[in-house]
């Protein structure tokens, strides 16, 4: 699924313009986006958490000359689907239970 998808779901459920659902799908993700890069936890009820964790500093391995590389401290997005949410054995039940 993309962001367009996203669109055209929001545009046949609530019968609004393509523009305004555009707009509404755009202004979402900047204020995830926004709130992530200001270090802010995200919560969505029953579907999972949305958090901005540490990456510790390292030493990795340039794969091709073997030439050892520092990495850098950084920042990374971690995300944790709700245990409903998660795959299931049973695909049928999964679409029943999340969405």
């Amino acid at each position: 699924m993309i962001k367009l998808d996203i669109v055209n779901a929001v545009v046949t459920t609530t019968n609004i313009s393509r523009t305004k659902a555009e707009q509404a799908v755009e202004t979402v993700f900047e204020s995830l986006k926004s709130a992530l890069g200001r270090g802010q936890r995200i919560e969505l009820r029953r579907f999972g958490v949305f958090s901005v964790k540490p990456r510790k500093t390292g030493i990795g391995r340039n794969p091709r000359t073997g030439e050892e590389v520092n990495i850098p401290r950084a920042r990374q997005c971690a995300s944790s689907l709700v245990k409903s949410c998660r795959e299931s054995k049973n695909p049928q039940r999964h679409k029943e239970i999340c969405f």
